[in-house]
């Protein structure tokens, strides 16, 4: 089984049509199973609501949340040692790092490069 965590840019992308959007469903229609933080879904939402469009409740039912069960802290230190990154983006890498407890190797699927670059070096695979 195929597994790969999705960040929101590759979603808003994908609905927005931007840049490289359909590449990354092609990419992404690769793996059995595509997980994420439930933020995801109030970071889409947002990404909506700025640009004036309904939002599908739909559109997120192929996804699988990562639902911790404990504070992610040991993953956030973790990944801060890795890098710099801003709330939500570390949000997601400590995500999954939590997931990689369980699950062991799986992509992490991101646009934006300095996310995909602490997750490098903290060896997931992108």
């Amino acid at each position: 089984m195929t597994v790969a965590y999705v960040d929101t840019s590759c979603l808003v992308a994908i609905a927005f049509r931007e840049r490289g959007g359909a590449a990354l469903v092609r990419r992404l229609e690769q793996y059995d199973v595509l997980v994420s933080a439930n933020l995801l879904e109030a970071e889409l939402r947002g990404a909506f609501a700025r640009e004036q469009l309904p939002f599908q409740t739909g559109a997120l039912s192929w996804i699988s949340w990562v639902l911790p069960d404990r504070p992610l802290g040991p993953e956030i230190a973790r990944a801060l040692e890795a890098g710099y990154l801003r709330g939500a983006d570390l949000w997601h890498i400590a995500c999954a790092l939590y997931l990689a407890e369980d699950l062991g190797s799986f992509a992490f699927v991101t646009l934006d490069d300095r996310q995909r670059d602490v997750a490098e070096a903290l060896g997931l695979e992108t």
